[in-house]
């Protein structure tokens, strides 16, 4: 079963938003780049994680997609944000659970950044916290969140 965005249900995606991807993989913010110092080349626990990926309209800093789990690191411009909120509910009706950190928990704190990511991947957190700053993917019956969008993946046997 695929996610709306892979495969056959990806919607084109921009030149422009490939680009700022681009950019921003190119100009991370400090924290950002502490962080995945530490994701990268499978170094957590051989999770694979990507940075800077794109996702339906959103650029997430972070994404395991093995996982369903975006990462995203805000700054003070995003104290109590409504388009983050936004954001984290598009991103879970995609079927990704969202969790965010500071950039000064990264910086000051990362050893226990890593040890919440970790929680989250192995199932040890597993419900919503709004001291943690993580919303759960909004799974559909199908398991991804496809349905939210109105549309719905081909089972084995369905042409597309």
């Amino acid at each position: 079963m695929s996610k709306l965005d892979e495969g056959a249900y990806a919607p084109k995606p921009s030149p422009h938003t490939k680009t700022f991807a681009r950019a921003m993989r190119a100009a991370p913010t400090d924290a950002e780049h502490l962080l995945w110092f530490e994701l990268r080349n499978r170094s957590l626990n051989g999770y694979r994680f990507n940075r800077q990926v794109r996702i339906g309209r959103y650029i997430a800093d972070f994404a395991c997609r093995s996982h369903n789990l975006i990462i995203e690191l805000d700054g003070g411009q995003h104290c109590e944000n409504a388009d983050d909120e936004r954001r984290t509910r598009d991103l879970n009706a995609r079927g990704y659970s969202v969790l965010r950190f500071w950039n000064d928990e990264v910086v000051f704190e990362r050893g226990a950044v890593l040890d919440t990511i970790l929680a989250v991947l192995d199932g040890r957190i597993h419900s919503p916290s709004p001291g943690l700053r993580f919303a759960l993917a909004d799974l559909s019956p199908m398991g991804r969140g496809e349905q939210a969008f109105g549309r719905h993946a081909p089972q084995s046997g369905e042409s597309s």
